[in-house]
């Protein structure tokens, strides 16, 4: 399953140059995460939290490889790339809807912890079942 959602660029997004600041993709990466997750569990991160699992991010890769411009609409693409029981990592793509040029890709890895930042051994459910339904397969370790 791919999430795919569209934003336009607003002039909060770029920075004195007219392009997107950095901080903006990532603000759009992890929106698509937040509702990537809710889609695959049907759980909202309030609930997660409800339940005692907060998910960080522990690692991102990110290639910046073109420049995204005030008023540009840009569809940002999520995807579980990989799950090794402990930690899923998520393949993000931020593109241009009218050209489909690539703005970024990002591997973005997640944990799960307590709300008291004590790490989980292993990814807790409903999450490790619905990564593995995911990918179609136990997780790799």
């Amino acid at each position: 399953m791919k999430h795919t959602f569209e934003t336009k660029v607003y002039f909060s997004d770029t920075d004195n140059y007219g392009v997107v600041w950095h901080g903006a993709y990532l603000r759009w990466m992890e929106m698509g995460r937040v509702e990537f997750c809710k889609d695959m569990t049907g759980l909202t991160l309030k609930e997660l939290e409800n339940m005692d699992i907060l998910l960080p991010v522990s690692n991102i890769n990110i290639k910046y490889k073109a420049s995204a411009k005030l008023e540009d609409i840009v569809v940002i693409e999520t995807e579980v790339a990989e799950y090794r029981g402990l930690t899923a990592t998520f393949r993000q793509t931020i593109k241009s809807k009218e050209t489909g040029k690539v703005f970024v890709i990002a591997d973005v890895v997640i944990v799960a912890v307590h709300s008291d930042t004590k790490l989980y051994r292993k990814m807790p459910e409903p999450l490790a079942s619905a990564f593995e339904k995911e990918l179609k397969c136990p997780a790799l370790v």
